[in-house]
């Protein structure tokens, strides 16, 4: 005999009809979603004068860049000559292990820097809620200013080179890392914290045997995806004068060398990506550690 129940007639109809009902309810919450969205788009290019006409009228120039990128000045494929094609290849690799070098050492000591600000940014370790305060809003203001605002200051006050862009880079992730550390440790098991302020220990001397082994993970993890971030954030700092292979490509641009910045843009995406490859993995390997597989 079959397992399958059969309902009545009408109480199928009954539940189809609701289906049905449901189903054109959420048809139409789905159509005035995207009615309101295009209305806020709508708005928002009238509040940023947006000319469509203009638009659409030159956005033939965007699609002609890109094919002028992809050619070399006797107009045969980049592909064909690679010689000619990354004829300053020294250099720019160069410029690339001095971008690496920024994002890295901007990455490290943000990670430190993040790493004694969260515990007072959490709320269950600060020492008072006047020092969470002053903290959540210490780190706020750290991640709000765009990386190359810092870099701007930091040219000013420092000069042209790479510690413009260490110390922008290293702000920026005190605020990014500051907030997802303290978030990590809101989530510990404060049991362990409780026992080991019960045997005397001192708050950081809880925080070290308590807390660290805990959190070491997601730290790291967070980290390492900080420092593919900042490798992004790191190849556009020559566009300030803060060092790295940024300023390379802005010249290739003002100067309508297109070769050269498809080139150099093809260097730092292969970069970025074979980062990216690689930091993933480590942080997988991070995460399964944790979890004990």
């Amino acid at each position: 005999m079959s397992s399958l129940v059969r309902l009545p007639p009408g109480q199928v109809a009954v539940l189809s009809a609701g289906y049905r009902a449901e189903q054109a309810a959420k048809t139409r919450s789905t159509v005035l979603g995207l009615f309101v969205l295009l209305l806020l788009v709508l708005t928002a290019g009238y509040v940023a004068e947006v000319d469509l006409v203009k638009f659409w009228a030159n956005f033939d120039q965007l699609t002609n860049y890109f094919v002028r990128i992809l050619h070399l000045a006797n107009g045969e494929l980049v592909i064909t000559d690679p010689a000619e094609w990354f004829w300053g290849w020294e250099r720019w690799l160069d410029l690339l292990g001095e971008t690496l070098l920024i994002a890295y050492l901007g990455t490290l000591l943000g990670a430190i820097g993040a790493f004694l600000l969260c515990f007072a940014a959490t709320s269950n370790l600060a020492v008072n809620p006047a020092q969470r305060f002053f903290a959540r809003r210490l780190l706020e203001f750290f991640r709000t200013v765009p990386d190359l605002v810092y870099a701007l200051f930091f040219v000013v006050a420092f000069g042209l080179g790479p510690v413009p862009g260490v110390l922008a880079l290293m702000l920026s992730s005190v605020g990014a890392l500051g907030k997802l550390f303290a978030e990590v440790v809101e989530n510990i098991d404060m049991k362990p914290v409780e026992g080991a302020i019960s045997t005397g220990a001192t708050r950081w001397q809880a925080i070290r045997y308590a807390v660290v082994p805990q959190v070491l993970s997601n730290f790291a993890s967070y980290a390492l995806l900080r420092f593919e971030i900042n490798v992004r954030s790191a190849s556009v700092m020559g566009f300030v004068g803060a060092g790295g292979i940024g300023q390379d490509l802005l010249e290739a641009i003002r100067g309508f060398h297109y070769p050269d910045v498809s080139a150099i843009l093809l260097l730092i995406i292969l970069t970025v990506v074979a980062i990216d490859l690689v930091t993933e993995r480590i942080r997988h390997r991070l995460i399964s550690l944790e979890h004990g597989k």
